[in-house]
């Protein structure tokens, strides 16, 4: 026997002008404010839950990190908080390490970013093609992206090592000179993007595997029937198809530069780790956060240099809208 389920409409209000007895009638009105106040709170039940947690975790540490940043709060005493107003905004704006800090964090996310989207956007390519096994492939290539910060930072410790490390030792046997590759101004911000680019460079393949495989087969039929190589497809189909994904891995990848942290942290360990090297060499915003507030326990200072991270990030995500915009205009 078939049945069904009953839907809204069976608890609508009746039409006007049907007689009803006053009992039906207060009991019709009744039913029919209960199926206005679910048909208008429903929606708002149905994502109350996402509010709640993002309440919970995420407005309310961002407001009360708001408020320690105006208050001299030291982590001895948590409850001893003292009004200061800007003072820890101006105390870090003076501070050299700051913008060393700020400095380093732009260098290493552009030296990780830039090698890592176009080593993906070219094995993105290649995985495009039909190929033998290409399910182990896509693994393969995703598996530096599962690995742990803490374990992809300590075996490329060992890699970068000046006194035995697996590089120098691969330098010396061509016959090059050893490098201090940790010590270095340079070679410490490229040894920290490498490791950023051998674990991010296989998620940003996926995503831009994924988008080349809803492009259109239909476009590159016609460019190949105009002639148009596989360079030139990929240049004048492929990339104008993947625009709005680019603009996305690039701005996911701005914020993962903004809060390196474990890579600089874990790279010598102790406080060398801890400070960004003898000279901060290469000290991260995260890191001089992370010294500020956990080492020295100042937690005014860190909080201010968290809303100074935020600030960044609100103007690059403008600058990347902006350049998105453009590029949009220019393609239309």
């Amino acid at each position: 026997m078939a049945t069904s389920t009953p839907t809204r409409d069976a608890y609508a209000p009746p039409p006007r002008g049907s007689q009803q007895t006053p009992a039906n009638a207060r009991r019709q009105t009744w039913r029919s404010r209960l199926w206005r106040f679910d048909d208008k709170a429903s929606p708002y039940a149905y994502i109350a839950p996402f509010f709640l947690v993002f309440g919970a975790f995420g407005l309310y540490p961002l407001v009360y990190t708001g408020w320690i940043a105006l208050h001299r709060v030291e982590m001895t005493g948590l409850n001893q908080m003292e009004w200061v107003g800007w003072d820890n905004f101006d105390k870090i704006l003076h501070d050299s390490e700051f913008w060393t800090a700020v400095s380093n964090t732009f260098l290493i996310g552009v030296m990780s970013t830039v090698p890592q989207l176009l080593v993906a956007l070219g094995l993105a390519h290649l995985l495009n093609y039909k190929l033998r096994a290409s399910t182990f492939w896509r693994t393969v290539v995703l598996t530096p992206y599962a690995t742990s910060v803490a374990s992809a930072a300590l075996v490329f410790a060992l890699v970068f090592r000046a006194d035995g490390g697996l590089l120098n030792w691969a330098l010396h046997f061509v016959g090059l000179g050893d490098t201090n590759w940790v010590n270095g101004h340079w070679t410490s911000k490229i040894a920290i993007s490498v490791i950023v680019i051998w674990r991010w460079t296989g998620y940003n393949t996926l995503i831009y595997l994924a988008a080349m495989q809803a492009v259109p087969t239909d476009l590159y039929e016609a460019a190949s029937l105009d002639g148009a190589s596989r360079w030139q497809q990929f240049r004048k189909v492929t990339i104008p198809s993947l625009r709005p994904t680019i603009l996305f891995t690039i701005v996911i990848s701005t914020i993962g530069s903004m809060q390196l942290f474990g890579e600089p942290l874990l790279l010598e360990g102790g406080t060398l780790g801890a400070t960004g090297g003898n000279e901060n060499q290469y000290e991260t915003l995260s890191v001089y956060l992370y010294n500020y507030g956990w080492n020295l326990g100042h937690l005014g200072p860190a909080a201010a240099v968290a809303w100074a991270m935020l600030a960044l990030l609100l103007i690059i995500a403008a600058v990347n809208w902006l350049i998105g915009r453009f590029v949009r205009k220019s393609a239309a």
